[in-house]
């Protein structure tokens, strides 16, 4: 039996994505990111100054922060206020992993790029939306740098984008939502630069195991949509070609 998505997707297609920038007035680099009813507000601060392990050593910092507003889901969740979850952890771990790909810390100087990822909504693909929007506000924040006389060339070598990948009843889909992230028998997610490079996968049997060729579909899937994704923000980016340095 072939799962019919609840939205009428076809396997390989991904929700409808939007980026709607300078979303907020004080960050340097602000974007509200839309995948289906997934909604992330990703802003990213500027300061001076990096980490103890990184001075004198003339290169920058990008580090990250996720939350979830607690009405993002059906049923409230308590605000995270002394310790943060294993998850919320996790995921403003790999966010942070996945932008610092895009940088090259040496030109930006010794400064440290903060990325803030809210979920206001979660329909499932709430981290690799921050991926995705994440890198929209990003570049902002470094056109906004440039313009600014702050830096004087731009730091921004890679183009980062994420998306998930999932196994429902046997078969591939890309970008699940929320039902068909519960039921998928496997879950991936996908970071990819702009050459389809990977930068991480995460993937778990949630019921057993899959196969090489099983995951092999998946991929193929993801790179699909990740090269949609990479178009998207390119168009989202006013000025593109003055702040991408990379190939």
């Amino acid at each position: 039996m072939v799962w019919q998505r609840p939205d009428g997707r076809q396997p390989y297609q991904l929700r409808p994505v939007g980026f709607h920038t300078g979303f907020t007035r004080f960050a340097p680099g602000s974007v509200l990111t839309k995948c289906g009813d997934t909604q992330v507000l990703c802003t990213v601060s500027v300061s001076e100054g990096v980490p103890k392990f990184l001075a004198g050593t003339g290169k920058g910092w990008l580090t990250s922060e996720y939350r979830m507003l607690p009405s993002a889901t059906q049923q409230r969740q308590e605000r995270e206020l002394l310790k943060l979850s294993g998850r919320t952890q996790e995921i403003q771990r790999l966010i942070g992993r996945s932008l610092r790909a895009a940088i090259d810390f040496g030109v930006l100087g010794e400064r440290t790029l903060t990325v803030d990822a809210d979920v206001l909504q979660a329909d499932a693909g709430t981290r690799t939306a921050a991926i995705t929007g994440g890198f929209v506000a990003l570049a902002n924040a470094i056109s906004q740098l440039l313009q600014r006389g702050v830096i004087e060339r731009s730091p921004l070598c890679g183009q980062i984008a994420a998306v998930s990948v999932g196994l429902l009843q046997e078969e591939p889909y890309l970008d699940l939502n929320y039902v068909e992230d519960v039921a998928a028998t496997v879950d991936l997610n996908v970071v990819m630069n702009q050459h389809l490079g990977i930068i991480e996968i995460q993937g778990t049997g949630e019921e057993g195991s899959f196969s090489r060729t099983q995951l092999n579909q998946l991929l193929d899937f993801a790179e699909k949509g990740i090269q949609q994704l990479l178009i998207a923000q390119r168009e989202a980016i006013a000025n593109w070609e003055e702040v991408f340095v990379g190939d």
